[in-house]
C-alpha cells in the first residue's frame, strides 16, 4: 500500500500474496487497509485507488463500511455487468451513475485511455463518491502513476525476484533494491549530460 498525504508520497506496508487457496488479493488490501493508524482515518477523506484485482463486491462494501468519509476509486473490467444486463463497455456517457450487479450501492462510471505498446488501451474505472466524468478519470490516472512506481521497482530494481518466505527477508530485500535505486539516482545527478535511465513502466 502506497500513501499519498499532500506533498508525502511514500510506501506504507505491504503484504505477500501465496496463491490460489490462500487470501485473495482484494482480502489482503482490506488487512492493509486495517494498518491505517485511526488520526488519519478520522482526519481526512480516504480515497483508496486499485486496479481491477480490487474491484470487488466484498472490497468496495468494506471500504464504504468504514466510514462515509472513505470512498473507492478502483478499475473493473468491460465486462462487468450492470442490473439491466448491459456491460460497462456500453456506456458512453462518463460520470454516469450506474448500479453494478450484486452491489448495494450505486457507483459513478468513467473511463481512461492508456499506452500499451503504442495503442490506446480503455480502462475502466469507478468511484462510490459522485464526481464528475473527468474527475474520476483524473483520479483513475493517478493510480496508474502509482502502478508506474511499483513497475519500476519490481522490473528495474528486481523487486519481483526477491523470493523471500519471511517478513525479515522480504525487508532486507526492500533495503537491497532501495540502495540500488539510489546508486542508479545519484550517478544519474553526477552528468552534466545524464544517461536516459529506462526506469519507466513496460509498455510506455
Amino acid at each position: 500500500m502506497y500513501l499519498v498525504l499532500g506533498n508525502w508520497r511514500f510506501p506504507w506496508s505491504f503484504r505477500i500474496y501465496r496463491g490460489k487457496g490462500t487470501a485473495s488479493p482484494s482480502q489482503l488490501a482490506q488487512k492493509l487497509l486495517n494498518t491505517l493508524p485511526s488520526i488519519l482515518t478520522k482526519s481526512f477523506p480516504i480515497y483508496v485507488l486499485g486496479d481491477t484485482a480490487f474491484g470487488t463486491i466484498k472490497f468496495i462494501d468494506k471500504i464504504r463500511g468504514n466510514s462515509f468519509n472513505h470512498h473507492a476509486i478502483v478499475g473493473i473490467p468491460k465486462t462487468r455487468t450492470l442490473t439491466d444486463g448491459r456491460k460497462v463497455s456500453e456506456i458512453k456517457t462518463r460520470g454516469q451513475q450506474v448500479k453494478l450487479t450484486g452491489l448495494d450501492i450505486p457507483v459513478f462510471l468513467s473511463w481512461v485511455w492508456l499506452k500499451r505498446d503504442g495503442k490506446r488501451i480503455q480502462r475502466f474505472v469507478i468511484s462510490t463518491k459522485p464526481m464528475k466524468g473527468t474527475t474520476i478519470s483524473r483520479w483513475g490516472k493517478r493510480r496508474w502513476q502509482i502502478e508506474g512506481f511499483f513497475q519500476t521497482v519490481k522490473h528495474r530494481f528486481s523487486l519481483h525476484r526477491f523470493g523471500q518466505k519471511t517478513l525479515l527477508g522480504v525487508y532486507r530485500w526492500l533495503i537491497l533494491s532501495l540502495i540500488s535505486y539510489l546508486l542508479a539516482y545519484w550517478v544519474y545527478l553526477y552528468f552534466d549530460n545524464p544517461p536516459n535511465l529506462d526506469w519507466c513502466y513496460y509498455g510506455q
